[in-house]
């Protein structure tokens, strides 16, 4: 069979078909790709301000409540009544009257270095429970304590101020003891206390102990301040006594411990009492 001739105008034609067919299909992507396009920037943009808003959602103004420190009341007790667990007594400030006898006096249930009744062993029977929450948590610490001294009459401390002046002479023994009528102890809520072994029993060395460090850390917890600190004898009138704690309630030693004042003195700006 002889082959037909094809012509060139033929060729020609179909080429500028077949041009025409690709460049229809290339346009034709091209749209689909810019409708695409469209459509991914679309989706973007709305979930960007999808976002902004939960954000704006999250950082929306909100209603914060705040409580009002309440300023420490510090006229919320006496402190010259002696019946008032914030009386202040130093060479400044006698009990009044001096005979005062406390109307509340316990024996607390701790390891006592005398018998049950001796008057020394009694004190208020708010310093005493507040002593017997301290000791259970001396004892939990490993360094367990007992009560050397507590309540003290006035006819007691008339005696015990002779026997220091007698031994040691007057301004020793007023650095060292209250006149009568002048002595925390007779407020039933001030205590000496001690290590069971009797180590450093009513000495300045107790404060180096492990029991003489833990009250001093620990005893505002339980209500109970450090009444002669270190270096303030000028203020109080007495030589360091890192065993003489006194119980204040738990309010007032905190507020104490917290702003860094040591003592009572100080605290209520009462000016210092350095001697009778």
């Amino acid at each position: 069979m002889a082959a037909t001739a094809v012509s060139p105008r033929h060729v020609e034609t179909s080429s500028t078909h077949i041009n025409s067919s690709v460049s229809y299909i290339l346009i034709e992507m091209r749209k689909q790709f810019v409708l695409l396009g469209l459509i991914i920037v679309l989706l973007f943009g709305f979930h960007t301000l999808s976002n902004r808003a939960d954000g704006d959602s999250d950082n929306s103004p909100k209603v914060v409540t705040t409580t009002a420190v309440k300023p420490f009341n510090k006229s919320q007790y006496s402190l010259t009544d002696p019946s008032s667990i914030w009386v202040v007594v130093n060479k400044q400030r006698p009990l009044d009257p001096k005979p005062y006898i406390p109307g509340d006096l316990q024996t607390p249930k701790v390891a006592l270095r005398q018998p049950a009744d001796y008057s020394s062993m009694k004190l208020r029977k708010e310093a005493a429970n507040a002593l017997e929450k301290l000791f259970k948590a001396a004892e939990d610490n490993k360094t367990p304590l007992r009560l050397s001294s507590g309540y003290r009459s006035y006819n007691y401390q008339v005696s015990l101020y002779a026997g220091y002046v007698q031994k040691e002479g007057q301004v020793s023994a007023d650095a060292e003891s209250a006149r009568p009528g002048f002595s925390e102890h007779q407020t039933g809520l001030a205590v000496d206390v001690g290590m069971t072994n009797a180590t450093c029993d009513v000495e300045q060395c107790f404060g180096d102990t492990p029991a003489g460090k833990w009250v001093a850390a620990e005893s505002y917890k339980y209500g109970f301040i450090i009444r002669y600190p270190q270096g303030l004898t000028q203020v109080t009138g007495y030589e360091y006594e890192p065993w003489h704690i006194r119980y204040v309630g738990v309010d007032l030693a905190t507020q104490m411990h917290d702003s860094g004042v040591q003592t009572m003195e100080q605290f209520f700006n009462l000016g210092d009492a350095p001697d009778y």
